[in-house]
């Protein structure tokens, strides 16, 4: 089968990337060895970042800049105003809380934070606090950051091209073909009695951490990427809703998601400096840790009837000389193989722009469907996958 564009990987980056790739009309197809979003994407808090988190550790880093503009074209997708229609995903919160305690250090950071982001930060009165921030010694701004359910974007976005995405075993049901100039010139899958094969013009990767063994076996260079791992907390119990960021000095101590599970509790994904923190800790050190961090920030919220947890997950981005963050989107060519990595959720819009930019080509204009053949699956939450909860005294 001839196509224009064969994507592998079905994360942020690989499904708006297809949506997009499909749009334009380029024949397109999306390889995914797992589920869709599993890895980074449903893991994430799903906050559509403006800059904040970036300003705070450098007021002039690029990394804020790239994000800047990100947000507002989600904004409209999730309204229906423009493509991708997002309009069937579920929103958490149209918007994150910016707290800061009485310390001067969180003063610092959060006049930082306020200086140097696009949409400013819009403190509010104290009546309009959420509930577990009323009895804070501080400040607490609106800030216009919407957060996803990751899930339900992955599965709104997957809906639109169901015959375009194909579950793959990249073990034993995925081999390449070059010719001898290097380039990919046959992709070839087998799901038992069943092979298909693709000859595609270009092939992205956007595996996520998954690039370094499609890379391997492409025998391009597999030490181009770097992984900076996290370790994530969950609390489930009767909790109150709250979606934002502490800040402290150059760092965000917390940032705090609200969800619901399927037994009817809500959880709280907490993140920021203690997953950081956490990334050498067990999980029983991490919970005791996060939950005194927690209570230093969000005080008199009661955790007696809670139960928590922890995941990993790993960021994986273009390799740095410095380790640190890329500032943005970070392409690779090779060949006819393009490697991408978004490095921030927000960023799959310009990831996608970018791609296109590279292809040398006019699309075919006409779409694939790809019949009888399995389907990923979109991947669940973390906190309906964590089987350890643990509750603290």
């Amino acid at each position: 089968m001839a196509l224009d564009v064969v994507v592998i990987g079905g994360g942020v980056a690989g499904l708006w990337l297809l949506d997009a790739l499909h749009r334009q009309g380029y024949r397109c197809v999306l390889l995914e060895a797992h589920q869709l979003g599993s890895g980074q994407t449903v893991a994430s808090q799903g906050i559509l970042h403006g800059g904040m988190k970036y300003t705070l550790s450098n007021l002039i880093d690029p990394g804020a800049k790239a994000v800047a503009q990100m947000p507002l074209i989600w904004r409209d997708c999730l309204a229906g105003e423009a493509e991708p229609n997002l309009s069937q995903t579920r929103l958490r919160t149209d918007f994150c809380h910016l707290w800061r305690t009485g310390s001067a250090r969180s003063r610092f950071g959060m006049t930082g934070a306020r200086m140097v982001l696009r949409v400013k930060p819009t403190e509010i009165p104290k009546s309009d606090w959420p509930e577990a921030l009323r009895d804070l010694k501080g400040q607490v701004y609106n800030l216009p950051e919407q957060v996803l359910d990751t899930a339900s974007f992955v599965a709104d976005l997957a809906s639109k091209h169901q015959k375009r995405l194909l579950k793959i075993d990249p073990e034993n049901g995925l081999d390449f073909e070059r010719d001898q100039t290097g380039n990919v010139s046959a992709i070839k899958l087998t799901d038992g009695d069943h092979s298909l094969t693709l000859a595609p013009k270009h092939v992205v990767l956007t595996a996520g951490k998954g690039n370094a063994d499609l890379r391997a076996k492409l025998e391009l260079d597999d030490q181009a990427m770097q992984i900076r791992p996290l370790h994530m907390v969950m609390v489930k119990g009767n909790l109150p809703k709250l979606n934002g960021h502490c800040t402290d000095f150059s760092q965000t101590r917390v940032t705090i998601t609200t969800a619901m599970a399927s037994d009817g509790q809500t959880v709280w994904t907490v993140g920021g400096q203690v997953s950081e923190d956490g990334v050498k800790m067990s999980p029983e050190d991490l919970v005791r840790h996060a939950k005194n961090e927690i209570m230093a920030v969000v005080p008199n919220v009661d955790f007696s009837d809670a139960t928590w947890s922890t995941y990993r997950v790993d960021r994986a981005e273009r390799k740095t000389a410095s380790g640190r963050r890329p500032e943005g989107v970070t392409l690779m060519t090779e060949g006819n193989v393009i490697t991408a990595w978004p490095t921030k959720l927000v960023l799959a819009p310009q990831l996608a722009m970018d791609v296109i930019s590279k292809l040398d080509m006019q699309p075919a204009g006409e779409s694939v469907c790809i019949e009888d053949w399995p389907r990923p699956e979109v991947a669940p939450p973390p906190w309906e996958l964590a089987q350890n909860w643990m509750t603290l005294d």
